[in-house]
């Protein structure tokens, strides 16, 4: 099902391509060319043989023309020979670009970075938020100024706070910070994240429910005194003898564990997003991108 309605926004798509002039990508035979998108892309159709390509990560194509002579004087193609086009289904765009020969090595994009506005939106319901724009929503609240007090913890010569809760579209954006106060570096293990009983050390039938996040901002694994990090979890109801624990490990035998405990109430109280916030993060930035 997923395949043919990509197939049927693909083909809608070929047709608008036909009726306005796509931008134009240049292409040589000694230069690798790298199209970048600013989401994850869920389809790549390349129109003819004379170019072949792959996609080598989640919002990364790669192309090269298709040379059949292994010959170094002359590639087969023309200057400025249209060799096809190449169109990117994303999570919520699509887009589309007349790939060009040319002769001169300098004049072909080794990287080439798919911009909104050459780009058509569609509708697509299995994304409620495409990545690109969770890693610039979790760069805002990474750089918005603490609003929670109440949810804190100390062991180990560690502080763990939750400085905020945002609710933004279908998804929880948790903002939290380490601090070591310790001259032991920390190495970060495991971040494990469960729904689990207030009094689950007493409990003998206690359920706990592992949950994962669907997106990350700081992959850093080791810090010296101060971390932060902001996790992005599917919206949740759940009742009030549970609580949302987040255990974050370290990479020792006996390393330090420090876990933080979020209330339902914390929850219901998380706050709705100011866009303002928004003007204050980079924009064409995705951390995402090359992890």
């Amino acid at each position: 099902m997923k395949t043919k309605i990509l197939s049927v926004i693909l083909s809608l798509f070929c047709t608008i391509g036909n009726i306005s002039a796509n931008e134009k990508i240049y292409v040589n035979r000694e230069v690798t060319t790298h199209i970048v998108m600013p989401e994850n892309i869920k389809l790549v159709d390349i129109s003819t043989t004379k170019i072949i390509g792959n996609q080598c990560a989640d919002n990364i194509v790669r192309i090269k023309p298709f040379i059949e002579s292994d010959s170094i004087e002359t590639s087969g193609y023309r200057e400025d020979e249209l060799l096809g086009t190449v169109t990117l289904i994303g999570e919520r765009h699509i887009a589309q670009y007349d790939i060009v020969y040319t002769g001169s090595a300098q004049y072909a994009a080794s990287i080439y970075h798919v911009s909104y506005q050459h780009a058509e939106s569609y509708i697509n319901p299995e994304v409620s938020m495409p990545v690109s724009e969770m890693a610039r929503y979790a760069w805002a609240v990474y750089g918005s100024n603490r609003k929670y007090n109440q949810v804190v913890s100390r062991m180990h010569g560690m502080k763990a706070v939750v400085n905020n809760i945002y609710s933004i579209g279908d998804y929880f954006f948790i903002d939290y910070s380490l601090e070591n106060r310790t001259k032991i570096a920390y190495d970060i293990e495991e971040l494990r994240i469960k729904l689990t009983d207030k009094k689950e050390a007493k409990a003998t039938n206690s359920q706990t429910i592992e949950l994962t996040p669907v997106y990350t901002l700081n992959l850093a694994k080791k810090f010296k005194k101060h971390y932060r990090n902001v996790l992005v979890l599917p919206k949740l109801t759940f009742p009030d003898e549970k609580v949302l624990r987040l255990e974050i490990s370290e990479n020792q035998i006996s390393g330090r564990l420090i876990t933080l405990t979020i209330e339902y109430e914390d929850i219901l109280h998380a706050d709705g997003f100011d866009s303002d916030i928004l003007k204050k993060s980079p924009y064409h930035y995705y951390p995402h991108i090359y992890r």
